[in-house]
């Protein structure tokens, strides 16, 4: 589509969200400054590059051996600059500690610190990009019998704790160096394939680690704590010490920020309807979005009817300011830039329609007893064009409208992919 055509479309739409008094300036300016922070993972396969045999691990599973992965540091930042080529907006990227750039040496995760994320702060820098990051508390010989910080000997919890803590400064370091808030997300895999005994033995380890890990304050203009649940896990089916009821009560009593990942519920559950309940009594929100299939909480998100709840909800409860929004899927099964693109501009997607909605008008109607009205502005903004103010956004800022950032990929798959030799190693 050319990019006159676009402009005629997004003129008429604007006058028929004009009409329900909805200004699509004000909305585009608004999607303009709603960051969506990257998962670096879904690059290679949660692989990470450390100097270890260890395989993925803690509940975590990767199908698919589409070829091209990312085998390490440099190629995957070659890969990421692809895919923020393809994004309207600017954006950041989410790190997990075995994605550091250690050389030859093999350096433990009690022992890692910033210096050997410096490479990653150049490159966001580079991009006007912040940071995000995460312990990695998962394939490791020392949580190879599924505990971590809840494991029984205090050995093994101390080394975990040690890890947090390095994690932590190693996020405020990326917070300071960019001067953008970063958000350290805690997640363990602990727990039991089988109906356990000791339940509460778990989490009471889990409390005294993650109140030592924590111990520490650092300034939250340049780094917020945040902690995730789980329901299960691979290996995990029947109890994970880290439940919702936890880390719920964790983050209210200590005021941390609390993650909600949208595949880490219930396959009925909604993380839409519990924002504005956990943000009655937390300062701040994470959002992991992803989309759960049956038991598997981690294919690329689509513009579903799950992701519009969650954006509407954001939107209409005025929570935009409170919540960080990430990435967390990994699918190995298609090209891996085009599912970072998809999964990405899905969420964008949604936050725009959020943004049109005339959420003012639909509240007067909901505070009349007006639900008749309500349900039917509903069901008619489904078919307001916002796919013609969502061309405008991405041909305004320059990035591929339409299915034409797909034809970039391929181009890449081409020159760049496809020349990654399978299963050949690279320094990193």
């Amino acid at each position: 589509m050319s990019t006159k055509s676009v402009t005629q479309q997004y003129s008429s739409a604007r006058d028929r969200y004009a009409e329900l008094g909805v200004d699509t300036d004000v909305a585009l300016e608004a999607l303009s400054r709603i960051p969506i922070s990257l998962h670096c993972w879904q690059g290679d396969d949660v692989a990470g590059f450390e100097r270890s045999a260890e395989g993925l691990s803690g509940g975590i599973a990767v199908t698919g051996n589409y070829p091209g992965a990312a085998r390490g540091p440099e190629e995957l930042r070659a890969d990421l600059d692809q895919v923020v080529g393809l994004l309207p907006g600017r954006h950041r990227l989410n790190l997990h500690a075995f994605y550091g750039e250690f050389g030859e040496r093999k350096v433990d995760r009690d022992a890692i610190g910033p210096e050997h994320f410096a490479g990653w702060i150049e490159w966001a820098k580079g991009h006007g990009m912040g940071l995000d990051f995460n312990p990695t508390f998962f394939s490791h010989p020392l949580s190879a019998d599924g505990f971590t910080l809840t494991h029984a000997d205090p050995a093994v919890r101390a080394f975990w704790v040690e890890h947090g803590k390095r994690c932590r400064e190693i996020g405020a370091k990326m917070g300071e160096a960019l001067g953008s808030t970063t958000v350290t997300n805690v997640w363990i895999p602990d727990g039991y394939k089988d109906l356990p005994v000791d339940r509460k033995g778990p989490r009471e380890r889990l409390l005294e680690s993650l109140d030592a890990m924590f111990a520490k304050v650092i300034d939250p203009a340049v780094h917020l704590d945040a902690v995730e649940s789980k329901l299960f896990g691979i290996g995990s089916e029947s109890y994970v010490a880290g439940s919702h009821e936890f880390y719920m009560g964790y983050a209210v009593s200590r005021q941390k920020v609390l993650c909600l990942d949208a595949g880490h519920f219930h396959p009925t559950e909604g993380i839409s309807d519990k924002i504005s309940s956990v943000l009655q009594f937390v300062p701040r929100l994470l959002l992991h979005v992803s989309r759960g299939v049956r038991w598997d909480s981690d294919h690329v998100v689509l513009l579903g009817d799950d992701l519009l709840a969650t954006a509407q909800e954001l939107v209409r409860g005025d929570f935009l300011g409170r919540a960080h929004i990430g990435l967390d899927f990994f699918d190995a099964s298609i090209n891996r830039i085009a599912a970072w693109v998809i999964g990405t501009r899905a969420m964008i997607k949604a936050l725009l329609v959020a943004l049109l909605e005339p959420t003012e008008k639909l509240r007067e109607m909901e505070a009349a007893g007006d639900y008749t009205g309500r349900l039917a502005l509903l069901e008619e903004l489904k078919m307001m064009p916002f796919g013609a103010v969502w061309d405008y956004h991405c041909e305004r800022s320059e990035v591929p409208s339409g299915m034409r950032w797909l034809d970039e990929v391929r181009r890449y798959e081409r020159e760049v992919l496809s020349q990654r030799a399978a299963g050949a190693a690279v320094a990193v």
